[in-house]
């Protein structure tokens, strides 16, 4: 795919038939650079009197109420980009990342640089808003982490070696026992890929793995998952004060193995109780995030 250097002030068309998509970029010194384009909406008759590119999906195109979202969230939908769009601005993107029912945008300049994208519905029908951080905590003080379709029945995956599962009493769960190649629990995308996997640690049993060394192979088998954890059934301050004698050695093997393998979270849950409900709404958070994901997708292809 070609790259296309855009100018500002001059009509450029955009669209998927003529090549442009997340690799039209701003060349500068032989380096292909990602852009955020920001156009004038020729429709006239339009509320929506800006145009909008992001490098993500292979190319999504929306029109919005603003050109930024200074002091509120701003309204915005997708369209198709039409050829006679005026492009006021362009800006080299340092990251583009879809995350569940929200898109990331962080643009390589000083200010107005960092903002996302959250995809919901308003009176049943598809709606986008764009904020920064300010702008969404004026408009929603407590404001809840965007979060996807929410999941009628969710299907557990149980590795057969679990002596004592979770059963997730309370919960829309079903369980099945099957040998899981990381982890204790995982969801499983529509494909039947692993989409999320927890594994469950006892205090005791974190203190040994960390001793015999097997803890950092687990962690190993857990980063090739999309999202994965470890849950501990105690607090942080249990590990030191339970194993004294080992404490700082303990917690000196836990730390580097958290920044080896930073993609895995490890959480301290306090108790088993505690443990079994983060593990249900991580695994469900994963699962709602990713049929957000493929909705959308879909929409798109359609």
């Amino acid at each position: 795919m070609p790259a296309h250097h855009l100018t500002k002030g001059r009509n450029k068309a955009l669209s998927r038939s003529s090549g442009w998509g997340p690799r039209a970029a701003l060349r500068d010194d032989q380096l292909v650079r990602p852009v955020f384009v920001v156009a004038r909406n020729p429709d006239t008759a339009s509320k929506l009197p800006y145009l909008l590119w992001l490098p993500i999906d292979g190319g999504l195109a929306l029109k919005a109420r603003d050109d930024w979202p200074r002091s509120s969230r701003v309204y915005c939908l997708e369209t198709a980009w039409p050829e006679d769009a005026e492009v006021l601005d362009e800006i080299p993107v340092k990251l583009c990342r879809r995350r569940g029912a929200a898109v990331d945008l962080v643009l390589e300049r000083a200010r107005l640089a960092r903002s996302q994208f959250v995809f919901t519905e308003v009176r049943g029908r598809p709606a986008i808003f764009w904020q920064t951080q300010s702008a969404a905590r004026l408009a929603n003080p407590g404001g809840r982490v965007p979060r996807g379709r929410a999941i009628d029945l969710l299907e557990v995956m149980v590795d057969s070696r679990e002596r004592y599962p979770y059963k997730f009493s309370g919960h829309p769960v079903s369980t099945r026992r099957v040998g899981l190649p990381a982890g204790d629990y995982s969801v499983l995308d529509d494909s039947g890929q692993f989409l999320a996997t927890v594994e469950r640690k006892t205090l005791e049993g974190l203190a040994t793995s960390l001793s015999d060394g097997t803890l950092a192979f687990q962690l190993q088998r857990l980063s090739e998952v999309r999202r994965a954890a470890v849950v501990v059934e105690a607090d942080y301050s249990d590990l030191l004060r339970q194993h004294s004698g080992r404490a700082a050695w303990l917690a000196d093997m836990l730390a580097r193995l958290q920044v080896r393998y930073g993609e895995v979270a490890v959480v301290f849950a306090s108790s088993r109780r505690f443990a079994e409900e983060w593990t249900y709404r991580f695994l469900a958070a994963a699962a709602e995030d990713a049929s957000r994901s493929t909705d959308h997708n879909g929409s798109q292809s359609r």
